[in-house]
């Protein structure tokens, strides 16, 4: 398998407080990874190192076989690369759907205005909001935001999607229907890299499972091992509260 993405001994901290402790991971061409752990296990801290909107204290971010921390990386270039789903929308209110999904298009690729719209109804299609193109922000629930969100991260075409727990800020009724999109994503071969508190889902699609508490990576693997047998104490005490919950 191919790694688009090598982290390498990564840490960050914020003043004292250190919240990603020597990280060692990756991400393979194709590959769905879930990050699942507690508020505060460094999951969304982790995702932002990943995309640089915080930049690493120590470490290497291995990108197609290139450190892209090195002060010679373009780092804009990268970003490109690199779609990003927030738990808030970050919707332009005064722009119209269709236009939100191809105004990124538009300034970053540089493709013309015919060019940016084809390609975002193509993804507005994907997710389900095709209908909806003329409509404003405002008009919508929080479901079809975030659905809109990701057809605009899948308009800039990247090689690798991150969503930061996409579903957190959603009433309940709308969750599914932003992670049905998510599931038939996963089906198309889209490198995912995914921070959910979503069990089910992360047991449903991830190749890999990823658990983190306070700064580390406690275990990882398969989501039938680290659900069904994981070899961790911590991990059990974490999905033996958070199933119980549910």
């Amino acid at each position: 398998m191919e790694k688009v993405i090598d982290i390498q001994h990564l840490s960050k901290s914020f003043g004292t407080h250190e919240v990603l402790k020597d990280i060692d991971f990756s991400v393979e061409k194709g590959e769905v990874v879930c990050i699942i752990g507690s508020s505060g296990s460094g999951k969304s801290t982790l995702l932002r190192c990943v995309n640089l909107l915080e930049k690493p204290s120590g470490g290497e971010i291995i990108y197609n076989g290139e450190n892209i921390l090195d002060d010679k990386h373009d780092i804009y270039e990268y970003r490109r690369k690199l779609g990003m789903v927030f738990q808030q929308f970050n919707l332009f209110n005064n722009h119209n759907v269709l236009s939100n999904c191809a105004v990124g298009q538009m300034k970053v690729l540089k493709r013309s205005k015919e060019d940016a719209e084809k390609v975002a109804m193509k993804y507005l299609d994907v997710v389900g909001m095709k209908q909806y193109v003329n409509a404003k922000p405002k008009q919508l629930s929080g479901g079809q935001k975030q659905r809109v969100a990701i057809a605009r991260a899948l308009s800039m075409e990247p090689d690798v999607m991150l969503f930061d727990e996409p579903t957190s800020a959603l009433d309940p009724e709308m969750v599914g229907e932003v992670l049905k999109v998510m599931k038939e994503l996963a089906k198309t071969g889209l490198t995912m890299l995914i921070v959910t508190h979503e069990m089910e889902f992360a047991r449903e699609v991830a190749d890999r499972v990823v658990f983190m508490d306070k700064g580390v990576i406690v275990e990882q693997g398969p989501p039938e091992q680290i659900f069904n047998n994981p070899t961790e104490e911590r991990t059990k005490e974490f999905l033996k509260r958070i199933l119980k919950t549910m």
